[in-house]
Formats: C-alpha cells, structure tokens, sequence
C-alpha cells in the first residue's frame, strides 16, 4: 500500500487507542522518509495524544474497574447507588473525545492526521473554549481521587521489569528510549532485544520478556519510570492515593491511571496555551518519499507500542512489524495471576473470581 494510507489502516488495529496506532504509525513512516516534524505540527499531537490518554484512562478507572472495586457487575447499578459519579466520569469521557474530534477530525480512527502534519488545523477559538472546559474539569478529577481513596485495592505484590518510554525533556508519551527499570535505557530501534516475542502452547497470544521471565507495560511502569517528572496536581494526587515507586501492586495500575489522567488534563492546559501563544500556521506537508526503514514508539495508554516499516523508493510499504502493548502485558498477568490465585483457595468461589478478574 502507498503511504499515505499506511496510518488509517493502521489506526484500525484498535478502536480505544487509535490515536496511538496513528502517531505511531506517522512516526515510523517519517523516519523511514528522513521528515522531521515541525513544533507545531508536535504541539498538536502531545494535545491529541493527552485527550485519548483521558478519555481512555477514564474509560477503564470509572467505566470498567471501579465497578470491579466495588463488587457490582457493571457500571450500570452505579447509576442507582453513584449516579453523581457516573455523570462525571461521562463528563470527562465526552469532553476528551471532543477535543480529539477537534484537533483530529474525529476521535476514532482519526482523519486530519498525515505524515509531516496536519491536514487541517484546528480552529484557535474553539482551542480556548477547550481550555476553559478543562480547567473546570479539574474539581471532577478531585472528586476522581477522593473517590479511589475511598476503595479498598488488594494489598499483593508481585516484584516484575516494569518498561517505557523516557524523555529526560518530560513524561513520555510519544517520544524518548526505552527505559527498564531493570536494564536501563536502549534506543527505539533496540525494540527486538527487549520485546523478545514468543509463542507458548496454551494461548494464540504472543507473550514477551527481557531480563526476567515477563515485564509490565502502561500507566505503572510509567509511573515507575518517570515519577519524578509528573506534572504538581498529578503528583499531589499520586501522595494523596499512596501511590510511591517503586509500586509493585499490579492493582495500582488504576491509580496510576487516575494520576497519569491529571497530568494529562495540566498538560492539555499547557499545551493550548503554548498552541495559542506561538499561532497556528498553515505548514507545508509536501512529502518526498525514499526507500528506508523507519521506526516509531509511543505510550498508548495500555503501554509502550511500537511499529517497523520499510519503504521502497516508490512509497510502498513492503515491511510491516508492530508490536503492541496488550501483548506485551499477556505474559506479566498469566506470572500475576499464578502468584495470586494460591493465596485465594480458602475463599468462595465468587470472591476469587472478582478477585482474579
């Protein structure tokens, strides 16, 4: 396929982070290109890339765990006993798809996104209106914490190799090497010799390790990773819901979720001031193709994601590898579970069920 169709096809691979298999894919053809993008054309998509963050960290903290959390079966019954709490989590979940539909076209498979840039800029007014909506924001993500710190987590751990992104510049979501909290920093195109993809007889899955027998990507392992360099809410927050690294509880990936969701929502604020502060320009986004190899790693939500292509000199992708972070988790949650599950034998069935799920 020629390229530029490379990145639609590619944001099919998953409709919650599709954003993420945008970027990712838009920064493997640029390198494959030799294009660098222009600091509006990054602006915009650390902007985009927060509001998938929040509309997908609030999708799985208040939709999809703290029913978990508080044993009923579906955020359905929490209309009855929480319906202030699902209002909100509704609220943010609308008011971070509609600033990705802004900047993007629509949220979901998104459109304006090409190589080089943007193919339509968003409009500054409705940049400022945005702005405002997420400052008053900022009172639902405190009842957010106030309601976690409310919730009872299982006190297990498991010690693991937690792996992301780092930007000594800022937390990483869509640039920086590779970190383990284990081996260090490698470079991106590395990703092979950390990955280390293989196949195991039980599950159509592949399962993944580096310097232990399974690692953990995501909201943790950046928590783990990059702390210290959260934005202050986000960071008070973290104290607040007595999250500290190194955390080895994998059931304080929610709260690492909720924490990473402020910071996404102070970044945003930032990020629309610097937007509006410089001016939005139409840029020129002439591509010239080449053949060569280009490799892109960004943090979707559920983890560090990479893709690998290569390019003939006429624009055609003859080489696809991507490598995706729910893959990359499969093998750290079997390890999770074979530690937990010995612990829960004396208790109902029931119990061990919620427990494990």
């Amino acid at each position: 396929r020629y390229y530029e169709d490379v990145a639609h096809i590619a944001s099919r691979i998953c409709g919650i982070c599709s954003i993420a298999h945008t970027t990712c894919s838009l920064q493997a053809t640029e390198a494959a290109f030799g294009i660098k993008p222009s600091e509006q054309t990054l602006l915009l998509r650390k902007l985009l890339y927060d509001a998938e963050l929040l509309e997908s960290h609030v999708l799985h903290a208040l939709f999809l765990a703290a029913p978990d959390f508080l044993g009923v079966g579906s955020v359905f019954p929490l209309v009855e006993t929480h319906k202030d709490v699902v209002l909100m989590a509704l609220r943010l979940k609308k008011l971070a798809y509609n600033l990705a539909e802004a900047l993007a076209g629509r949220k979901t498979h998104p459109l304006s996104c090409v190589v080089g840039g943007f193919a339509r800029l968003p409009d500054p007014a409705d940049l400022r209106a945005f702005r405002k909506k997420l400052e008053d924001a900022l009172v639902d993500l405190d009842t957010t914490v106030k309601l976690f710190k409310t919730l009872r987590l299982p006190d297990f751990t498991r010690e693991t190799e937690y792996i992301a992104l780092k930007d000594p510049r800022e937390y990483a979501f869509i640039s920086g090497l590779i970190a383990s909290t284990d081996a260090g920093i490698a470079p991106v195109d590395k990703y092979l010799e950390v990955t280390n993809e293989f196949c195991v007889p039980h599950s159509t899955a592949k399962y993944t390790r580096n310097k232990r027998d399974s690692y953990m990507v995501g909201a943790l392992s950046r928590f783990n990773n990059n702390h210290d360099q959260l934005l202050p809410r986000a960071r008070k927050a973290a104290k607040e819901l007595g999250l500290s690294a190194p955390c080895h509880n994998p059931f304080m990936i929610t709260v690492a979720q909720v924490v990473e969701t402020i910071h996404a929502l102070e970044d945003s604020i930032n990020l629309i001031d610097k937007i509006l502060a410089r001016g939005l320009k139409e840029e020129n986004n002439a591509v010239k193709v080449r053949a060569g190899r280009g490799i892109g790693a960004v943090e979707a939500p559920r983890g560090v994601l990479f893709h690998d292509y290569t390019y003939d000199a006429n624009g055609i992708i003859t080489k696809a590898n991507c490598i995706i972070p729910t893959n990359q988790n499969h093998n750290n949650i079997q390890k999770d579970l074979e530690a937990l599950v010995p612990g829960l034998l004396n208790q109902p069935e029931d119990k061990v069920r919620l427990t494990m799920e």
